[in-house]
């Protein structure tokens, strides 16, 4: 049974981030808000997490986690920022984008694209999952929560938790996040890809 958190929106009591952030170390996975969805999250080194998480949503061994970050700096641990790819990224962030870039050695090799050695990076603008990073110290394996067959993703806590129960550690609800999925730019080969249009602004990346 997942355990349920009902944290406020703009001003998530530092309680309930502290009791969900201590779950995650201890290998929980878990569903949070986010700028664009909810989404299914855990430690970036949780292989049995991330294994639980394509449970979920009934994805093959081919999905490409995102790796959600505090920061610009933790962002940039992660991936080869080349000098045009800094300034679009830090005038988007943070915001409901996610970035395709070169991985760093920093990220286990498993989460990076087979062939391109490539990884989806966000800096979401939410104010509980940054808090939850915040709190965490290092980035969350995640991804959205798109259930398979489903017509519109979930949108409020409460619904996950009646859905996802027997298969989530815990639930932090903070109200509706919207049914738009983030806009996706592929930064790879230095000019901007946008690859899927969604909750940001497509046109700066034009």
């Amino acid at each position: 049974m997942a355990r349920y958190f009902d944290v406020h929106p703009q001003d998530p009591q530092p309680r309930a981030i502290q009791q969900v952030v201590a779950m995650l170390r201890d290998d929980a996975v878990v569903a949070y808000p986010t700028d664009s969805l909810y989404a299914l999250g855990c430690r970036m080194d949780d292989h049995a997490g991330a294994e639980r998480i394509r449970r979920i949503r009934g994805l093959d061994d081919k999905h490409h986690f995102t790796l959600v970050c505090a920061d610009f700096a933790q962002l940039g641990q992660l991936v080869d920022l080349p000098n045009s790819a800094f300034r679009a990224i830090r005038a988007a962030t943070p915001g409901p984008y996610t970035f395709i870039l070169p991985a760093t050695p920093e990220v286990p090799r498993r989460l990076a694209h087979p062939k391109k050695r490539s990884v989806g990076v966000r800096i979401p603008k939410h104010p509980v999952v940054a808090a939850i990073l915040r709190e965490l110290g290092e980035p969350l394996l995640s991804s959205s929560l798109l259930m398979p067959g489903a017509e519109w993703p979930l949108t409020e806590g409460w619904q996950i938790k009646e859905e996802l129960d027997a298969v989530l550690d815990a639930v932090v609800d903070a109200g509706d996040c919207g049914t738009t999925p983030t806009t996706v730019v592929d930064l790879t080969d230095g000019a901007p890809e946008v690859v899927r249009v969604g909750a940001g602004d497509p046109d700066r990346f034009a």
